[in-house]
């Protein structure tokens, strides 16, 4: 990848303290971008053009209030909507309200904020990028429970739709669609002797787990130069798993 495509370039990443959206900022920083960092956790990284805010993404009217701060100084060149967490593979019937709405609080609307955040700006300067992280399960059933699939299909119709919509003024969005990706995320099927981890990459035709670097390289490119005519895609990253399901 050339260092060329984001030096002077702002990038916003959610999800930044661990897992694919670390490996997000890490990628992003080496190729020479500002980094803005934003997770419920603490980010325990220094770089000096690393910036980390602590927000819980769920909390939507602190997040509009800290959205509409940011972007007031900042312009944005690329989004990255990484953040999003499990529903422990629960069917609808074992699904609380609670549990629905923390899960599209969660994985979901943050997305719409910050995307109507920075898009303005993008639009003024004719440019921008924007990635989703979507997932397998988005695809098909199986990959989540009831709020998880759920959440993550709604983020590829919300992708393909602000493509649709602003592809002609400049804007790229896409999505990503990790399958078995080694993250704090997915610890628990690591636990004990890592059954069920194996069992993942058994169904899996590369037969093993990615790590969370290879997305991290995806994104790179998707919000490189050269993928300027990719618009509204969702990119598959699952060693082939979606091929037999």
């Amino acid at each position: 990848m050339s260092n060329q495509n984001y030096y002077n370039k702002n990038i916003l990443i959610t999800g930044a303290a661990s897992g694919i959206g670390f490996s997000q900022v890490i990628a992003y920083l080496s190729e020479g971008a500002t980094v803005y960092a934003i997770d419920k956790n603490k980010i325990n990284y220094k770089h000096e053009n690393l910036l980390c805010f602590q927000q819980d993404l769920s909390d939507h009217e602190k997040l509009q209030e800290f959205a509409e701060s940011l972007v007031a100084d900042v312009s944005f060149h690329i989004l990255i909507n990484t953040a999003g967490i499990l529903d422990n593979y629960k069917a609808s019937l074992d699904t609380s309200l609670v549990t629905w709405q923390n899960i599209l609080n969660t994985n979901l609307t943050p997305m719409f904020i910050l995307t109507n955040a920075v898009l303005p700006k993008m639009l003024k300067n004719g440019y921008g990028h924007i990635i989703n992280m979507a997932s397998i399960a988005g695809f098909t059933a199986g990959g989540g429970g009831a709020a998880y699939t759920s959440s993550k299909h709604a983020i590829i119709g919300y992708t393909k739709q602000l493509a649709f919509d602003y592809a002609a003024q400049g804007i790229h969005t896409n999505a990503i669609a990790p399958g078995a990706i080694a993250t704090p995320m997915n610890a628990a099927d690591f636990a004990g002797d890592g059954v069920m981890a194996k069992e993942v990459a058994e169904q899996t035709p590369a037969k093993r787990w990615a790590q969370p670097k290879e997305v991290a390289d995806l994104t790179l490119f998707l919000t490189s130069k050269q993928a300027d005519y990719i618009n509204g895609a969702v990119i598959p990253i699952d060693g082939g798993w979606t091929l037999g399901h």
